[in-house]
């Protein structure tokens, strides 16, 4: 069965480590595929490959995928789910709630996870019913995302 190898943080990895994969990719290249290797990252991973001291890795890197987060709507969805799972009782957001998440996170959903948590932590300690953009941008100051 063929082995694949993935590496999440791949942005971390040192410049010898991305040099010693390509190394063991390059391994009886012509004749045999030893390997996939999927490097999963953040966006500067991209810049990371792109030094001329990875072209060779590069090169191998057949299929490129660069995540652009959620859109507005998947966000909504996203937060509805989560709340959903958490058991939440009823709307607990008020209005423009979802698209100031959505803009401070930039769809990224760990950034939605603790610009969320750090609201629902805040508002708790306001005693608020439901959480509104005056504390979604406070929560957001204090994660500085602003």
């Amino acid at each position: 069965s063929p082995l694949v190898l993935m590496i999440d943080e791949a942005q971390e990895l040192s410049a010898s480590i991305l040099k010693d994969l390509k190394m063991i990719m390059n391994h009886a290249y012509d004749s045999l595929n030893c390997f996939s290797l999927v490097l999963c990252g953040e966006p500067h991973l991209n810049h990371t490959l792109q030094k001329p001291v990875h072209e060779a890795l590069r090169q191998r890197i057949t299929v490129h995928y660069n995540y652009e987060g959620l859109s507005e709507q998947e966000t909504a969805a996203y937060i509805a789910h989560k709340f959903a799972l958490a058991g939440a009782p009823g709307i607990i957001l008020g209005e423009g709630v979802l698209a100031a998440v959505h803009g401070y996170a930039s769809g990224n959903p760990r950034t939605i996870d603790s610009l969320m948590a750090e609201a629902l932590t805040l508002g708790a300690q306001l005693g608020l019913a439901t959480l509104n953009t005056d504390i979604i941008m406070a929560a957001s100051n204090n994660l500085a995302l602003v």
